[in-house]
This record gives structure tokens, sequence and C-alpha cells, in this order.
């Protein structure tokens, strides 16, 4: 029996098993292009392959490139089934691939609309059609979807963002001048396809639906007025509803739309280990910020990422609370990265206190990031490099979750290791930080610079200064993340991005002394306690003692 043979014996097997999903995820994908044929092969000969559909398709997204060919020239095949034609579409979508234009005007006219009804003679398109017009990078569909917005049983919140991804500014005014006509998702929509357009051309029209719109818009209108003028005003600390409603049109009621220089306000030191501050109008050079959404996805507003100078650096995932944290590794930030936090250097080479002339000396570092209100934490944390995903707490907390749950340890054959991993080597507490309301917490600290690029000759330097009893400090970027996962289990994380130290963190944890650390937390975002619950048990445990 040849390689194709086998394959194709192993996926039937699979399809046929108890439980299929765990069965496909399981099969050995090291040859993705011999599996690929074999899911085509059997999408186009099998006359029962409807009820394996959606296992067929979940599997052709998978398999990277050699899917996309499949589903590529599935789509293409003349008399495809309704049903399958916009499953097929659908995963196509989400892969963001891009479809001939002419299939997608075949489809326009041919394609069962979402209603039922034909898209062709008057009724609402699906709205995987729709996404698929928005990725296509053909501006004739302009006008096709600039006629949706005007119909309430169209999906006018994908149109809205189908325009946005075109770049079609012909229809910034249409959209923005119909904000208040639509509420919930498509209000988002429409403000997230705003943002997409990066036209100006927007800004006059939300300045005025901002002073008109109910409380529950304002947070998208401001949101889409920051990425459109760069203006990003500072609000008050854990504002939320009402409060924090009139506090953005307070910020915008002047109709200036200029980003002043960024300040640092609100200086105060509360001992040699914690102190406060805020931001207006940070750079956001570095920053967490919501990704573009995702093609064919029901939340226009979704994963985040951190970001340094607009590079993705880590995807962050959502604010859903009863989802897992995780992070996941994009792409090292630019050299300019490094050279920002590198303007701290000067003093943290022995640093055991924090005082205000340190802090104000700082302001224009510390201007460069996001606006907000932050925590300055001075820390002696055990720290110990983590360079296999088994190690991690990133894998190990789910392990602690199947003890809780009274499960007798064995974890599901695809539920491994890697899938947990951040993509990095990376610093992690060596155990959990006791808690209260929660029982403990995580944390994790990961790089901002390749760590196979770290100088041997500057670990060894640190490494005999911290013999020496000096405690020179890293900086890290970090926030207290708290979830409720899958509404079953309260988890907390101090997680972060190392700015400055990667030197100084691996010397300590080779050295089992715990690490010196300056611990930027932003919080209050949102109304909640924005994590301030969290750094006061890390400060508690681990704070700098004066």
């Amino acid at each position: 029996m040849g390689d194709h043979d086998t394959i194709r014996v192993r996926l039937r097997a699979a399809l046929c098993a108890d439980d299929p999903w765990t069965a496909l995820y399981s099969l050995n994908t090291d040859r993705p292009g011999l599996l690929a044929g074999a899911v085509e092969e059997l999408y186009r000969s099998d006359t029962d392959h409807t009820a394996f559909r959606a296992y067929l398709t979940w599997l052709l997204r998978s398999l990277g490139e050699p899917g996309d060919a499949v589903l590529l020239r599935l789509l293409a095949t003349p008399g495809l089934a309704g049903d399958d034609r916009r499953d097929l579409l659908r995963t196509t979508v989400v892969r963001g691939l891009r479809l001939p234009a002419a299939l997608l005007r075949t489809y326009a006219q041919d394609a069962p609309a979402s209603s039922g009804g034909k898209a062709g003679t008057g009724g609402s398109p699906a709205p995987e059609l729709v996404d698929a017009m928005g990725l296509s990078d053909d501006p004739s569909f302009a006008p096709f979807l600039g006629a949706l917005l005007e119909d309430p049983a169209a999906p006018r919140g994908r149109a809205a963002l189908a325009l946005g991804r075109l770049g079609a500014r012909a229809w910034t005014a249409p959209i923005a001048g119909r904000l208040s006509e639509v509420t919930g998702l498509d209000h988002t929509a429409f403000t997230v396809a705003l943002e997409l357009m990066g036209d100006p051309a927007a800004v006059p029209h939300l300045l005025r639906w901002l002073a008109e719109s109910g409380e529950e818009r304002v947070y998208d209108v401001h949101h889409a007025l920051v990425r459109l003028t760069g203006r990003d005003p500072l609000l008050p600390e854990r504002a939320s509803g009402a409060a924090y409603a009139a506090a953005v049109r307070a910020a915008w009621a002047d109709g200036r739309t200029e980003r002043a220089p960024a300040a640092v306000r609100d200086l105060v030191v509360e001992s040699g280990a914690r102190a406060r501050f805020s931001v207006d109008e940070g750079a956001g050079r570095i920053r967490v910020a919501f990704d573009p959404p995702s093609p064919g996805s029901s939340w226009p507003r979704w994963d985040r990422s951190l970001t340094f100078d607009r590079k993705p650096l880590y995807r962050v995932g959502s604010l859903c609370d009863t989802c897992e944290l995780g992070l996941t590794l994009l792409d090292w930030p630019d050299d300019e990265a490094a050279r920002i936090a590198a303007r701290m250097r000067g003093r943290l080479a022995d640093l055991d206190r924090l005082d205000t002339a340190l802090l104000a000396e700082w302001s224009p570092v510390l201007g460069e990031l996001e606006t907000g209100h932050y925590r300055a934490l001075l820390l002696d944390l055990p720290l110990e490099r983590v360079a296999e995903p088994a190690r991690s707490w990133w894998y190990r907390r789910a392990a602690a979750r199947a003890e809780a749950d009274g499960d007798d340890g064995t974890r599901p054959e695809c539920d491994r290791p890697e899938d947990y991993w951040p993509g990095a080597a990376h610093f992690q507490l060596t155990a959990p930080v006791p808690g209260g309301r929660v029982p403990f917490t995580y944390g994790a600290f990961l790089p901002s610079q390749p760590p196979e690029a770290l100088d041997p000759a500057a670990v060894a330097r640190h490494a005999a200064a911290v013999a020496a009893g000096e405690r020179p400090a890293a900086v890290v970027l970090g926030w207290i993340d708290d979830r409720y996962v899958e509404a079953l289990h309260e988890e907390r994380w101090l997680v972060g991005a190392i700015l400055d130290g990667h030197h100084r963190l691996t010397a300590y944890a080779a050295a089992g002394v715990p690490a010196r650390v300056l611990l930027l937390a932003r919080v209050g975002e949102g109304g909640a306690d924005g994590g301030l619950e969290g750094l006061a048990e890390v400060a508690a445990a681990y704070g700098c003692r004066e």
C-alpha cells in the first residue's frame, strides 16, 4: 500500500471514529500535500460526503497552502451544490483567501442568499459572500456592497467591513452617516470599517455622532476617533457607564483633533517600591491594540496584540473573560523598540528604590506608552528560564485545572504542551503567587528580542555584578489578566513583555537569585479594577524591601 492509499485509509478511519474531531486532530500532518489530496478526492467522489462536510473543510483549513489550493479548486467546480458552496466559501474567507472576481460575480447572481432567496433576484447575499468580496481587492464590488448599507435585512455590518477592507473611501460618509441607524455589533462594525478606511473625512461625522449617541455606543466612537486622529486623551481611571460616556464627550467637546505632546501626570511615589503615574496623549509606540477583524468573524473587535511601533509582537487574544489566556509570538520588533527602552538604562545598573526625580527623568520614555493610568512596582522576583513547553505555566495550569476537576491526570492525546507554548523561551515565576479571591497568580515575562541573539559576554558581566551584590534591574511592561475559564476556573496571570534587561534576567535565572524588575503596569481600563488587587498581592509577596 502506497503513501496515498495509507493516508486515505487513515482519513476514512478518523472520520468514522466515535470522536472524529479528536481523531482528525491526531492525524499526522507532516505531509500536508498528500492529506489535502486525500480530502479533495473524498470530497469529489463520496456520495455521502455531506455527512463529513464540516470535518473535511475544517481539515483543509488546518493544512496551510496545500489545503488552500484544494479549497480554490473545489470552489471553481461547475455545478457545486449550494450547501457545499457556502461551506467552502466560508472556510475560504476564514483563511483570508482571494477568490477571482468573476467567480464571485457568478455567486452573486446564482448563490442562495442567507434568507433563502436568490442573491441575484433581490434577496440579501449570504454573509460569507460579502466577506469574500471585501477580500477580493477589487473595487468594482463597492457599489454592490454600498447598496447593502441601506437594507436592514442585509448583513450591513459585514458590508461596511468589506468596504473598509477594499479602502473604498467614497463610502466613508455613507457609513459614518448611518451610525445612528445601527446598533450592537453592526454599530461596532461600522466604526471599525471607518478605522480600516483610515479616512480623516469620517472625523466630523464621528464628533457629531458622539454628542448624540447613546451611552452604549460611546466606546466605539471614541476608539475610532483615536485611531483616525492619533489624539488619545486621558480619561478618568476606572470610569464606567454614564461617567465614562460623559468623560469621553468632554474630552472631544472642543473639537480638537491634533495630538498634543505626551505628558506624564499625577506622579505619586507611595514608597521606594511603589509609585503611580498617568500618561496623557501617549505616543502609543508600545501598546496593546485590537487586531483588524478576522474575516468571517461575527466580532468586529476580538483579538488583540502587543505592538511596538504598530508592528505586532505577541497576539494577546480576546477580552472574553471566560476564554483562556494565551500569548503567541508573531514577529520580533524592529531595533527601535530596544533603543526606546535603553534610554532608561543609565539608572538601572543598581536600582534599589523609586523616587520622583527618577520617574521624572524617565518621562520621555514613559510618554512612548499608550495613554492610561499606570503603577510602577520595584520587585525581586524568583524567575526561571523556560525553553520546554511541558515546563511552562501556559501548559501546567491546564493540568492544574484537570486536577481541580477531579480528573485522573491523563491528558487527551490532542492536548499537547506545544499547543500552549507562546513561541519563545521566556521567564516565569518559579511558583504561583498566593492570593485571596483568586487562589494564586501565574507569572510569565516574554522577550521582545530573539533569545538566541543574546550576547554571552553581556550575560557574564551581569552575572558577575549579581554575584558581587549589585542588583541591575530589568524593565517589563506588564498587566494583570483575570479570567473565569469556561465559567469554572478563576485564573489570574501577571504577564508582560521585557522592554529592557534580557541579559540581566538570564543572569539572575542562572544564578538562582531573585531578579530585580521594574514593572510598569497599565490599570483601570474599561471600569474594571484593572488588576489592582493582583498587583497588590504581587507587591506584598515580592516588593523590593527598603
